[in-house]
């Protein structure tokens, strides 16, 4: 593992590759996402928007659609494009903070450390792209003063990208939570490979599919777990049969690291499926995680949007399908007022394994017997930030100011731990696990504003919570939280 990515270096050398624009759209931009979406579901862009990051060549092949239907969707995205994807070096410096630790975060989320400082250097080639993002943060949760989350390489091999770095990800249709990988743990340093225009297949006999995506990556994590330096592999299959409908399979499998099975048979073995202990626990060759996704979006008015969507992700399989399933449901849609436009979403979540269709079992959702430390990076969750055995509610939204200004609003009810089976373990105190002490229920209001300020942007939110929620080590968090990030691009 610690050897590839030079042999991914090397293999991209020998590779002819067309023009690199700037690579991806990140994750976590709202507006950005909310633009990308509402293209989609009007017909003008006919492309799957559930993979994050997105590809830029995925934005630019849009169709003639109703002004009105699209607003400025196609000019924010059109004005980051040219922020972030011209060749040569450009740079930004980012400083932020906040005054408590947040449990429940979404796509859009905030800081949560105490402070931190960064800079930010890319370079954009004509087959290359390139950033270094060090950062020092003040009183780290995971003890790691220095980071260099967002750093990456990355190159073009036909209509393929291929990478290592440092890169957040978030994979399904939800805004509040994803079931099978988000962005609420640090970005996992990786190797990774991703299709770089999802366009359709130009075969008859499968044009059927759709525009399509597929994203691979391989990764290893930290060494502070109970099976230290475990690997980590993901990979996603989206497809697009007809307009408005997307359709996403993803699978994660965590295996190998300290005193586990490491050779090729094991990987063939987590590869097909054969996990659940066929073999005895000495010989399971990992934990799994399968997700189905599906989205419906599609344009309901001049100026509105509407989705429908679900997310399903298993701890098991049988009969080759996900088992010991937990589930999300949303809608979300689009408007027009108050000369401005707006994102609504209404969310749940259940991660209470087969509480939904059948009798619930307790502690199953994003844990193992083997990797006690359970699917979670330097202390926390790498999917839904609530962690397992949880419920949420959530009804949020984001007005955005013909001015480039936004205001953003949510509010979350929250069960978690609801049967003080989820803790994931780790040895020594070195990093701050976020698992809620068991069964505390509690109501989370967000307000969040951005806008320009000092030729760079700042970002400002407030959240309060009814009740203090406790930690499983016993600490208190605050009921308000307040978190603040200023950018400038140079």
């Amino acid at each position: 593992m610690r050897t590839a990515p030079l042999l991914l270096v090397a293999t991209a050398i020998s590779l002819p590759a067309p023009t690199l624009a700037a690579p991806w759209l990140a994750p976590g931009d709202a507006r950005a996402r909310y633009a990308a979406q509402a293209l989609a579901d009007s017909g003008s862009l006919n492309r799957t928007t559930s993979t994050w990051p997105l590809m830029w060549d995925n934005l630019e092949e849009r169709r003639e659609a109703p002004e009105d239907a699209t607003g400025t969707a196609h000019a924010y995205l059109a004005f980051e494009r040219r922020e972030q994807a011209q060749q040569g070096l450009r740079g930004t410096v980012s400083l932020s903070g906040a005054t408590e630790r947040r449990v429940v975060r979404g796509f859009s989320a905030s800081p949560d450390e105490s402070g931190q400082l960064g800079v930010t250097l890319q370079w954009q080639g004509e087959h290359w792209a390139a950033g270094l993002s060090p950062s020092h943060t003040q009183n780290p949760q995971d003890n790691k003063d220095w980071r260099l989350d967002g750093s990456y390489l990355a190159a073009t091999a036909g209509n393929w990208v291929i990478g290592a770095g440092n890169l957040d990800r978030w994979w399904g249709p939800g805004w509040q939570s994803s079931l099978i990988l988000s962005n609420n743990a640090r970005p996992l340093p990786a190797v990774w490979l991703n299709r770089r225009n999802a366009h359709a297949p130009q075969n008859e006999w499968l044009s059927w599919i759709g525009p399509w995506d597929f994203t691979l990556f391989a990764g290893e994590m930290e060494s502070s777990r109970t099976v230290r330096e475990a690997r980590l592999i993901g990979m996603r299959f989206t497809l697009r049969p007809i307009q408005g409908l997307d359709i996403g399979l993803s699978r994660i499998m965590q295996l190998d690291g300290e005193g586990r099975p490491d050779g090729a048979s094991t990987y063939w073995d987590a590869l097909v499926g054969k996990d659940n202990r066929q073999e005895g626990k000495a010989n399971d060759p990992g934990n799994q995680l399968g997700a189905i996704d599906i989205r419906y979006g599609f344009q309901a008015g001049e100026t509105t949007t509407l989705g429908l969507y679900t997310q399903m992700v298993g701890e098991d399989e049988a009969g080759r399908l996900p088992a010991k399933k937990s589930w999300l449901f949303g809608m979300d849609a689009t408007s027009a007022l108050a000369g401005g436009e707006q994102q609504w979403y209404l969310e749940t979540t259940n991660t209470v394994t087969d509480d939904l269709f059948g009798e619930p079992l307790p502690g199953v959702t994003y844990e193992h017997s083997i990797y006690t430390t359970g699917y979670r990076y330097r202390g926390r969750s790498m999917a839904a930030s609530q962690g397992g055995d949880a419920e949420t509610a959530t009804l949020g939204g984001w007005h955005f100011l013909p001015g480039g200004s936004q205001i953003g609003a949510s509010i979350t009810h929250a069960k978690l731990n609801q049967f003080g089976a989820i803790g994931g373990q780790a040895p020594g105190n070195s990093v701050d696990y976020l698992t809620p002490a068991p069964n505390q229920s509690l109501t989370q209001t967000t307000l969040s504003y951005g806008t320009e300020i000092l030729s760079g942007w700042l970002d400002v939110e407030a959240q309060f919570s009814d009740e203090a929620l406790v930690l499983r080590d016993g600490t208190e968090l605050d009921q308000w939280q307040v978190s603040s990030e200023w950018r400038y691009r140079f």
